[in-house]
């Protein structure tokens, strides 16, 4: 399967317009190598030109890992002495004939310590971005990819109905959310999340990227809860939205609205319809009940190895759905110093429609 993705990414380089593409330990790494590497101050970056087999380069303790590979891979290795590293990288460059070529990056991915050495190994080439043909590489998921993102829901939400019964009043945001990683560890996720749980009640959860803080849930907040499990490397990220004891009838009110969304969402999203309608359907349901203006984010974006990834789920974006694409439906009303309220589901568009692998309860759940 790796080989069959090395092939795909070399053939989308030959209509590129790009020589090579270089990667460094993350996500696209992975996909292609099936292997993981540490993200850490020695630099590791593998070569990738069509037609030549690629060249890693790695620390010498990591030399073993080469081995794993499922396809040939020429190393070349450096040892614990940094001024030596550029000599590796630039070996490296040689033997593919790369300098003054062009190389393609992942700017989200790659950082200035990679870059610095390719660079002083290839120093008249150019680095254009690489992101349409590495974003394109993952951007359909097959079944398998699908049936690990599958497994990574069930595990986050058997995670958090084991946390559900230990909130309490008085509990502090940041106690519920270091239950719930536990939950998520015991109930089989990879030990690295996909992001650290998002734990926000009262006026944090009209924060939607809050932090869990030393906030004690009180009656009447709502609490959100965004959290999400890693499978075999693949992700989910999920939100639900819990009243803590009574809440008042608009906190009430707004979360109909928002569940009400979020349904519209997921029935948008179909082959061929652009990301832009799951959006408007979606944020239609909002501003049609008046609070549009607070909903200040857009309704989802890609899954799979990332939590961010394409494809985007907002008002200007054209791209059409095809079947495998992975995303979130996310739909909130957040209103500022009060409370917030955000419902989140993981969807994968099918051949005839779209397949929602969240079926946790979307209506309000009273705890504490």
């Amino acid at each position: 399967m790796t080989l069959a993705r090395l092939n795909n990414l070399t053939a989308s380089l030959l209509t590129s317009g790009l020589d090579a593409v270089i990667l460094n330990p993350g996500p696209t790494l992975t996909y292609l190598s099936g292997l993981k590497f540490h993200l850490m101050e020695r630099p590791v970056v593998l070569f990738v030109v069509p037609g030549q087999d690629p060249i890693l380069v790695l620390p010498e303790l990591e030399l073993p890992k080469v081995d794993l590979f499922p396809y040939k891979v020429q190393a070349f290795a450096y040892g614990e002495i940094p001024s030596e590293w550029d000599d590796a990288f630039r070996k490296a460059a040689q033997a593919l004939g790369l300098d003054g070529k062009r190389i393609g990056v992942e700017p989200r991915q790659l950082r200035l310590l990679e870059f610095s050495h390719v660079k002083a190994g290839a120093p008249e080439s150019e680095f254009p971005d690489a992101s349409n043909v590495l974003s394109a590489l993952r951007l359909k998921k097959d079944k398998a990819e699908v049936d690990a993102m599958r497994r990574a829901v069930k595990i986050a939400q058997d995670a958090l109905e084991a946390t559900i019964p230990l909130i309490k009043i008085g509990l502090t945001e940041r106690e519920l959310a270091s239950e719930l990683v536990m939950q998520l560890l015991k109930n089989g996720s990879d030990s690295e999340f996909p992001f650290a749980p998002i734990v926000s009640s009262g006026p944090n959860s009209a924060n939607p990227h809050a932090s869990p803080t030393e906030r004690k849930l009180q009656a009447g907040d709502l609490l959100v809860v965004d959290w999400g499990a890693a499978y075999e490397s693949y992700i989910s990220d999920l939100t639900r939205t819990f009243s803590v004891g009574e809440v008042e009838d608009e906190y009430q009110r707004i979360h109909n609205i928002v569940q009400e969304s979020n349904a519209a969402g997921r029935a948008a999203g179909k082959p061929g319809v652009p990301c832009a309608n799951v959006d408007k359907a979606a944020r239609d349901v909002i501003e049609k009940a008046g609070y549009g203006k607070y909903f200040t984010h857009r309704t989802g974006h890609g899954i799979g190895m990332e939590g961010h990834e394409d494809p985007y789920m907002r008002g200007d974006n054209m791209q059409l759905l095809e079947p495998g694409m992975a995303y979130t439906v996310e739909p909130g009303i957040y209103l500022t110093g009060r409370n917030g309220v955000r419902i989140e589901d993981n969807m994968v568009i099918t051949e005839t429609g779209a397949d929602c692998l969240s079926d946790m309860p979307r209506e309000i759940r009273v705890v504490g």
